[in-house]
């Protein structure tokens, strides 16, 4: 496989900033690389200087597009909070409403304990139902979801006897 076709299926699945480097110098292979969906292409030889001038620029542009109130993230673990998308170590997690919603709650506020009652709060408001243990099973779900090891969680953790919190990044 070579470069052309890594950093296509790269770009299918992972939307992360993409640099090309390569020794392929032609103009048809520049505008290939950076129609495919690199971010810049730079050829051999380059002066590592320069490659940190392009990675710093690739990134202000990639920060820019964003605004930083619009991502959270924990560790590997980004919300796009305006998309109501979810990635784990890039890559696109598919969560329902109600999971995003409690995952987006316990990540807005790493290291704060929830308890059910104020999480089914924030997901019903306050006429909701008191079925508390509702909230374990839609955890239970976002574990299988995030977690490389939902047995052993590193993102939404439990505090015995209170709830649940997100670990601090």
């Amino acid at each position: 496989m070579d470069g052309f076709e890594v950093a296509a299926r790269l770009r299918r699945e992972f939307t992360v900033p993409m640099i090309m480097l390569t020794a392929r110098v032609e103009e048809a292979d520049r505008i290939r690389g950076l129609e495919i969906g690199a971010d810049d292409y730079i050829t051999k030889p380059f002066s590592p200087r320069e490659l940190v001038a392009r990675v710093r620029a690739v990134l202000r542009r990639t920060n820019a597009a964003r605004p930083a109130g619009d991502l959270l993230r924990i560790g590997d673990l980004t919300l796009d909070l305006p998309r109501m998308n979810v990635a784990v170590r890039g890559k696109p997690v598919d969560l329902t409403a109600t999971e995003f919603q409690l995952l987006r709650t316990l990540a807005s506020h790493p290291g704060r304990i929830f308890t059910r009652t104020q999480l089914l709060d924030v997901l019903r408001g306050e006429d909701g139902e008191p079925f508390d243990r509702a909230i374990d099973a839609h955890v239970k779900n976002i574990r299988r979801k995030i977690e490389r090891d939902p047995r052993h969680p590193r993102y939404v953790l439990t505090v015995y006897g209170v709830g649940y919190k997100c670990a601090e990044t």
